[in-house]
Formats: structure tokens, C-alpha cells, sequence
């Protein structure tokens, strides 16, 4: 290790020291189920939003025993205000592997993890470092804005091979777990301080504007039904949708029907039982 990855550590560990958010709820637990929860929740999702429907879900579902025995729909109304509902309907379906296949105990190793259905590479690595303070490298958006911030500076199209190297390299084997949220905290304010920094990487997608998407649709249609404990005929989604146009709504009804996130009873339409 030379000089300027030594400069590097002694910076973001500085940075955590004075700046780093330590009171977060997700960072007082080893448990894996409540660390897996968080990590669903943060994706493409601020903290802030994140931290009240972290302790709600948790209180409805203390356990992934409680979560695999409930309702989808259950889950769904507890999710609301977080977006992108595929995340709970995937959380829950890992649930139940996690109790049917483990008997209720997450996997202990990376290889086993991420065979559980809506875990990836990263939600794998996550679990390991922060529920086992296992070494092992893990990326996300923060600890690659630090890495491209301080290592390829002056460089475009960084790819995650590149900065997985200085993050092996500088990896604290002894307490992975502290040195992960310092890289992530460190990343925020960088985030703030400079903008799109991840701009510069290879593996950069811009996110897509939310008005009038299909993903806006989807999370309206899946709040409306949430709302109401009854069924909902077609007339009644469209008129409490009316700022859609009726085609787009139509056409994501179909496509949450084939996704099974939504379920038809005769001619009304209502969330998983």
C-alpha cells in the first residue's frame, strides 16, 4: 500500500470520526433479517425516507418468520412510501425461502445468499459485512462515488473492475462493518459536495424521469388498492386515477396481473391475499 492509499484511509475514516451518521437504526443490529430489510428499503431510496418505515415494517414484521406468514398484501400496505413495490414483493418471496429452506436461519455464506430470490451480488456482500464482519468486497452507489472521487479523478468510463482493485486494496479485514459505513457516509457528502460523480463510471445509468412513467402508474395503481380493503372494479381504479391516461393504466393493470403483484376476482382487481 503506498502513500496515497494510505492518505486515502486516514481521510475517510477522519471524515466518519467527526461527520458519520452513527445513529442510524440499521447500524445498531447484527441481524441479519433487519440488516437485509435496510439494505431492500436504501436501494434508490434517501435515508431519510428510509429510517420511519424501517422501524414501522420491523414492528409489523419483527422476524422473517413473521414477514414469510403474512399477506402480500399486508406487506404491500406497510411498503407505501417507499416506491418501486417490487422490492417488497421480492423481500417477501425470499422470506419464505428462508423459512422453508433454512428453517427461519439466513445463510452464514456469500455462495448461499445469493441463490435466495431477490438477493444480488451486492445484497449479498452487504449481509456478509454487516450482519458477519466478513472482509469481502462490496460496491454501491456511495462507495463508488469515493473511489472514482479519489482515484480516477481526471478519468471517464470507470468500470467496477477498476475500483473493485482499490477496494480490496484498502479493505479493513478487521472491521469491515465500520469501515463500509464510513466509505458510505463519506460517499454522500461527496455526493453533495460534487454532484454526479459517478457520472464518470462505465457501469452509470441516468434514472428515468418519474411523471407519467410506467413506474408511477404501477405505484399508483398498487396505493389505490392498498387503500381500500374491498375490491376494485376497472371504472372505480380509472376514476381514482383519472390524471393517467385510461390506455396506461390498462396496460400496467395487465402487466401487475402477469407479475402477480395484483390478482383479478371476476371483473375486480384487488392485492394478493
Amino acid at each position: 500500500m503506498n502513500k496515497k492509499e494510505k492518505l486515502f484511509i486516514k481521510t475517510v475514516k477522519n471524515f466518519y470520526k467527526e461527520s458519520g451518521r452513527h445513529n442510524l437504526l440499521w447500524r445498531k443490529t447484527t441481524n441479519s433479517y433487519r440488516i437485509h430489510v435496510s439494505e431492500v428499503m436504501l436501494q434508490q431510496t434517501q435515508v431519510d425516507r428510509v429510517t420511519p418505515k424501517y422501524k414501522s415494517f420491523l414492528e409489523a414484521f419483527p422476524t422473517v418468520t413473521a414477514l414469510s406468514k403474512a399477506s402480500l398484501r399486508d406487506v404491500l400496505v406497510m411498503w407505501q412510501g417507499l416506491g418501486y413495490n417490487r422490492r417488497a414483493k421480492m423481500l417477501h418471496i425470499c422470506a419464505k425461502e428462508i423459512v422453508g429452506t433454512y428453517h427461519g436461519t439466513y445463510p452464514s455464506t456469500y455462495q448461499e445468499l445469493i441463490t435466495l430470490p431477490g438477493i444480488g451480488p451486492y445484497t449479498a456482500g452487504a449481509v456478509m459485512a454487516f450482519a458477519y464482519n466478513e472482509p469481502i468486497a462490496i460496491i454501491e452507489t456511495n462507495i463508488r462515488t469515493v473511489f472514482t472521487h479519489h482515484f480516477f479523478k481526471d478519468e471517464t468510463d470507470v468500470t467496477d473492475t477498476e475500483l473493485i482493485h482499490y477496494i480490496e486494496l484498502t479493505l479493513d479485514n478487521e472491521n469491515p462493518r465500520e469501515w463500509y459505513w464510513a466509505l458510505m457516509d463519506y460517499g454522500a457528502y461527496l455526493k453533495k459536495e460534487h454532484g454526479s460523480i459517478n457520472s464518470k463510471s462505465k457501469h452509470y445509468a441516468k434514472q428515468s424521469k418519474f411523471t407519467d412513467s410506467d413506474r408511477q402508474v404501477r405505484g399508483a395503481i398498487v396505493r389505490t388498492l392498498t387503500e381500500d380493503t374491498h375490491s376494485l372494479s376497472r371504472a372505480t381504479i380509472l376514476k381514482r386515477l383519472s390524471q393517467f391516461e385510461d390506455i396506461h393504466v390498462d396496460t400496467q393493470l395487465e402487466k401487475l396481473l402477469k407479475e402477480r403483484m395484483i390478482t383479478k376476482m371476476s371483473t375486480k382487481y384487488q392485492l394478493p391475499n
